[in-house]
Order: C-alpha cells, then structure tokens, then sequence
C-alpha cells in the first residue's frame, strides 16, 4: 500500500459519524492521522470514533455540535487546536423547486455549504502557512460541474464555495498549502437513501427499484461507496498531493457528462 506520508498527523473532519464523512475518518485514520471528528449525533458519532481508535489505534476526539452554526465552529475549532488537515462537510438543504425559495431558504444553505467551510479555512489556514504544510478538502457535489435541478440551493451555495477556494487555494499553495475540493456523485449512504426514498414515493416505486433506476444512469452502473471515497480524500492530504491546487476532482461513477 502506498505509504500517504501523513502518520502522526492531526485532521479535523467535519460531520463524520457516517457516510462520506466517516469513509474520509477512517482513511485517515488507516494512514496514521490523529482525528477531531464532528458531528450532531452524539451516539452515532462516539461509536463511530470508537470503531476507529479499536481499528487503528489513532487518538480520536469527538465534538458533538451542528458545525454550520457559530457555536458548533468554535467547539470543533476549540478541540481541533493546531491541525494539519481539514476535512469540511455538512448535508445538504432540503431539494425542491426552483419557485419554492425564499431569501430565509438561500440564507441557510449558504451558512451550511458555503459560510461554515470559510469560516474553518479562515480560522485554521494561518496556522498551516506558518507551519509550512496543510490540506484542506471540502466535499462539495457533482452539482458544481452539472446542476441537479431539485437541489437548487445546493448547487447556489457550493458553487459559490467553488469560487472562493478557486482564489485562496492559489494565493496560500506557497506556503505548503493545498486546497481542493471533491465532488461526490450518488454514494451508498444515508443521504442517498433519504434521496431515493422520495422519488420512491413520487413514482410509486419500492426502494429497491428506485436504487436500480438511479444506478442505470451512472456509466459505472453502481453507487459509489464510503471506503472509495475517503480513499480519494485521503491522498488529497497526503504528501503526494501538494502540487494539486484548487482542483474539483469528481467521484461520480461518470455520471457527469463532461469533458473538462
């Protein structure tokens, strides 16, 4: 296995008690990273944290907080103290339609998959560039390359996160800084399943087939999983990857249909 040359390193990564979240924690965790994990559910998250200190033997502190709030930043910040790794993540807003919105609905997704990423990287990107070394990751959506029309104030808020780690990943990547951004497609997971469940009940379907409907249209013919994704994250903060600066690095089965 490669050698990511991070062990003994500090990450903080956010809303990691399951899904995308927890499949960055527990990569990092197998490369020797020291975790502050994040999330609301404090159960869920100390079994979580457990699983991974029995598992790799890593120093695992838990922060049970809503980290798109000020207070839930300033504990997760508070325990993270000087970390060399931050993993940002929070769920998305609730899908709908584009005549659904009001200011109150924009104003929200824009605090939890805009604001609250720039506020982590605005308290702990010093820190890394006096050190000399940092990996920021943001998990975003594949929404940022091709709008998904129900998630409308999903795609508003991480494109307007795109555009701002676009410039400051470029202006902090001299000081051993890098900053990137993964876009994840439909994975194995809660969210997924909430997703599914919805159009299950709209076109009177079963789970089942709504899961096999939603993975015909992905070329890989599968929905991605946990340990693939954080595997990707990983290496984005590992030594290797300190040339790959500002970058929307897709993990969507080829669901995207682009060619840049």
């Amino acid at each position: 296995m490669m050698d990511l040359g991070i062990s003994g390193k500090r990450a903080l990564v956010c809303a990691s008690s399951k899904g995308l979240g927890l499949g960055c924690a527990e990569a990092l965790a197998a490369a020797g990273v020291d975790l502050v994990m994040n999330a609301r559910g404090a159960d869920a998250l100390e079994a979580a944290a457990e699983a991974i200190r029995t598992a790799h033997g890593v120093s695992v502190t838990t922060v049970a907080a809503d980290i798109t709030t000020e207070s839930g930043r300033a504990a997760a910040l508070d325990a993270a103290g000087a970390v060399d790794i931050l993993v940002t993540n929070a769920g998305g807003p609730p899908p709908g339609m584009w005549s659904d919105w009001e200011r109150d609905d924009f104003i929200a997704a824009l605090d939890a998959n805009m604001l609250t990423p720039i506020a982590l990287m605005k308290a702990l990107l010093p820190g890394m560039m006096e050190r000399g070394w940092g990996r920021v990751v943001n998990i975003t959506s594949q929404s940022v390359k091709a709008p998904i029309a129900v998630l409308g104030l999903s795609n508003t808020a991480r494109a307007g996160l795109t555009g701002y780690v676009a410039g400051t990943a470029r202006q902090v990547a001299g000081h051993g800084v890098a900053i990137n951004n993964l876009l994840p497609g439909i994975h194995a997971t809660d969210r997924a399943v909430s997703l599914d469940t919805a159009v299950a009940q709209q076109q009177s379907l079963s789970l089942d087939d709504a899961q096999a409907q939603r993975a015909a249209t992905i070329p890989a013919q599968r929905y991605g999983t946990r340990s693939e994704f954080g595997a990707t994250c990983a290496f984005l903060c590992s030594q290797h990857a300190g040339y790959i600066i500002g970058q929307n690095i897709l993990l969507d089965g080829g669901a995207t249909n682009a060619t840049l």
